[in-house]
């Protein structure tokens, strides 16, 4: 039998004496990272005056991205372990957050209910000491930004296996928001019940269309017979099977814990890298971080070669497109606009020549934003 092999489980002598040092030293370090926590918050609220006191009658601006994905990712260069960089980025994001709500709470309006993913997605990008709004509609996140009534909005823009979210692209054509971020987001989806749910008895599933599409095969090896309820948020299939005896939904872990669900199968979608992209949307422009993206809506003009004059100047200027989608136009039948991602800000000397050339081929030219890339 060794030291630590005692009868009943009981500690040596020596390893309490060893467990205690530890746990010593953890207090030691503890106080420690405490202090600086707080030593941080002051300097914020100095931030905070100082932006004030140089900008009087006027609302500073004191949420800044660029800082933000700067500080992240320094803080994941820094790191030495054993802690991974994700972990150690999110760590920093929630003392950013509570900093940043020293001097003024963000407020972000988010395509709702209360327990989707893309509310999950504004607490990954803003932290917990974000005041996060609900509301039903894409168009309505875009409204209450344009009002003022929030600073920030986030909106699904595209999905690694259901493709493009349509409704979001369409919106940027009237608006004259900018976007100020990215968060790209893994999605699990879970099949779950609720306490009245008969499980052998399961005749309908609630979920958002989009998520059918992610989780297609699984549902037609598992439940090929059930009807397919689509629904304006996965929060709502989770919301409406409480009542149902006979009914399921697909949704989120989030959901799941805020609406008392039982999850009867995870991570049931077709493909394990599954993730959603969510944009930032604000009133602000975004200084360049050192690692950017831009992106922009261009309507050509229906001559022979208008993609190749589209293209053509990102080649020669060596700028990296990451994507090019294409919509209906407003404008009338059978025209259409091009939607473009691609890496770099557009005050960087190549983008802006690149652009200067497209703009002159192009009947319209809308630079939707230039910001850091998505950091967590």
């Amino acid at each position: 039998m060794s030291q630590t092999d005692q009868p009943g489980g009981e500690q040596t002598a020596t390893e309490k004496e060893l467990l205690a040092q530890l746990r010593d030293k953890i207090d030691e370090i503890d106080a420690k990272i405490g202090d600086l926590i707080s030593a941080r918050a002051v300097c914020a609220q100095e931030v905070a005056e100082i932006k004030k006191r140089f900008s009087p009658g006027e609302m500073p601006i004191f949420y800044r991205p660029e800082r933000e994905a700067q500080v992240l990712r320094r803080a994941m260069e820094r790191n030495k372990g054993p802690l991974n960089n994700e972990e150690i980025a999110r760590l920093f994001r929630e003392i950013m957050s509570a900093c940043l709500a020293l001097e003024n709470p963000i407020k972000v309006a988010y395509l709702g209910p209360e327990g989707t993913f893309t509310q999950q997605a504004a607490l990954k990008h803003f932290g917990h000491s974000a005041i996060t709004v609900s509301l039903p509609a894409i168009d309505d996140v875009f409204r209450e930004v344009e009002a003022g009534a929030a600073q920030f909005g986030v909106v699904p823009v595209e999905n690694s296996t259901g493709g493009i979210v349509a409704h979001t692209l369409d919106n940027f054509m009237d608006s004259n928001l900018k976007i100020c971020g990215e968060v790209v987001l893994r999605i699990h989806h879970h099949l779950m019940v609720s306490d009245i749910t008969k499980i052998d008895k399961i005749s309908r599933i609630y979920s958002h269309s989009q998520s059918f599409a992610q989780c297609r095969k699984w549902l037609e090896a598992h439940y090929p017979n059930a009807e397919k309820v689509p629904v304006n948020s996965n929060a709502e299939a989770a919301k409406r099977i409480k009542s149902e005896w006979n009914s399921a939904a697909i949704a989120g872990d989030m959901a799941a814990k805020l609406y008392g669900l039982t999850i009867l199968s995870s991570n049931i979608e077709d493909r394990p890298d599954n993730a959603t992209r969510f944009l930032i949307i604000g009133a602000q422009d975004a200084a360049p971080s050192g690692d950017d993206k831009t992106s922009l809506v261009v309507s050509m003009r229906n001559e022979p070669g208008a993609l190749h004059n589209l293209l053509e100047p990102f080649r020669r200027f060596n700028i990296d497109l990451t994507r090019v989608e294409t919509r209906p136009s407003q404008t009338g039948p059978w025209t259409y606009v091009f939607f473009l991602d691609f890496v770099g800000h557009q005050q960087d000397s190549n983008v802006s020549a690149a652009l200067a050339e497209v703009a002159r081929n192009a009947s319209d030219l809308k630079i939707l934003g230039s910001y850091p890339k998505g950091v967590l």
